[in-house]
């Protein structure tokens, strides 16, 4: 019998095998720790410390929760054609994102009346807690939320005053589980795909995310969406 010979891969098919590995390699990290703290235990059950233990338990499954968490809603951004959008206020959502943090850095909200967008409710509430979990992780003092209009523009930017990200990685830090050789990566922490959700459901509701520079230091993310109408049916 003749052997069933494939033709050669294309981009898509590399990507997803790219990402497939980029996957197996962040749960094999966490399960591989999970097991070596259980094995201990079992080999040694009289000399395990059972808080300390639990503890990393905990860790793991907390790692693997937050990137099965992740990969679910990515499967939402990819049937996110089929789901039903409505308008938002994205400035009451920015406020309430606002309002959250009890302790770290300062939030200030600058925001404008009425800033209208169709998107998928829980989708655009996930873009923008990736956005502000991402400057609250490395903002040194303060972060500032913008939200205003241009036009048939709808402008949502998170600004943070942390390490900033080199020119050369500001597109590397919206792949699925980038490593970055700068401060921001080395107490990055996450599950590695809070800036690729973002972009991803930015992309599906026909919007772009990127990152800027600040010139004072920190780095600056700027989310555009189409804007829609008001209630009174202005534009």
């Amino acid at each position: 019998m003749n052997a069933i010979r494939a033709g050669p891969p294309t981009e898509k098919d590399l990507a997803q095998r790219r990402f497939a590995a980029a996957v197996a390699h962040e749960l094999r990290t966490p399960l591989a720790g999970l097991r070596a703290e259980i094995e201990e235990a079992r080999l040694h059950p009289g000399e395990t410390d059972l808080p300390r233990l639990l503890d990393a338990v905990l860790r793991g499954v907390a790692r693997l929760e937050a990137i099965t968490a992740d990969l679910f809603v990515l499967t939402q951004v990819a049937d996110g054609g089929h789901v039903r959008r409505r308008p938002i206020d994205l400035s009451a959502l920015a406020r309430a994102h606002a309002a959250t943090p009890d302790t770290g850095p300062q939030i200030r909200l600058r925001a404008a009346d009425e800033v209208i967008v169709d998107a998928v409710p829980t989708l655009l509430d996930r873009l923008v807690t990736n956005l502000l979990d991402n400057a609250l992780r490395y903002a040194k003092c303060s972060i500032q939320i913008q939200v205003r209009r241009h036009g048939a523009t709808a402008e949502l930017i998170v600004t943070d005053d942390g390490p900033g990200i080199p020119a050369a990685d500001r597109e590397r830090v919206f792949e699925s589980f980038a490593r970055l050789d700068s401060a921001r990566c080395r107490r990055r922490g996450g599950a590695g795909l809070g800036l690729a959700i973002a972009r991803d459901i930015a992309h599906a509701h026909d919007g772009t995310l990127h990152v800027e520079s600040v010139t004072r230091g920190g780095a600056r993310f700027v989310l555009r969406l189409p804007a829609t109408r008001h209630a009174d049916g202005q534009s």
